[in-house]
């Protein structure tokens, strides 16, 4: 039994007791034990980590982490909808779709022009 070094989703290094696979399979309650107190253990096999065994407290932390992006995006796209839903905008959207291809054109230089302009103040 020795430790691993591996590194975590935020960049951080950790240390992560290893087992061998046979040792894994000759000593099983001794890695379950190892991956209830610690979390994680790591089984390698010809010295290259194949797998982890999780104890179920790292497990569940670990689902609970990918949820949170994807809960994030989903907030940011209700917003988004949100917005562009709002009167203001679908009165623009319409103004959009009446206006002459001059007028269209008059606006995205209007629009790339203000860009260039706020950019250059940043």
């Amino acid at each position: 039994m020795t430790a691993l070094t591996l590194r975590n989703a935020r960049g951080e290094n950790i240390q992560v007791t290893e087992f061998s696979a046979t040792e894994a399979k000759n000593s099983f309650g001794r890695v379950l034990d190892t991956a209830f107190s610690q979390g994680v253990v790591a089984i390698t096999k010809r010295d290259r980590p194949t797998a982890v065994v999780l104890s179920f407290d790292a497990y569940q932390a670990l689902l609970g982490s990918q949820a949170k992006p994807l809960d994030s995006l989903s907030h940011e796209f209700d917003a988004l909808l949100a917005h562009m839903q709002a009167p203001a905008a679908r009165d623009a959207m319409m103004d959009a779709f009446d206006a002459s291809p001059e007028e269209l054109g008059q606006a995205a230089v209007a629009a790339a022009s203000s860009r260039r302009a706020s950019s250059r103040h940043s």
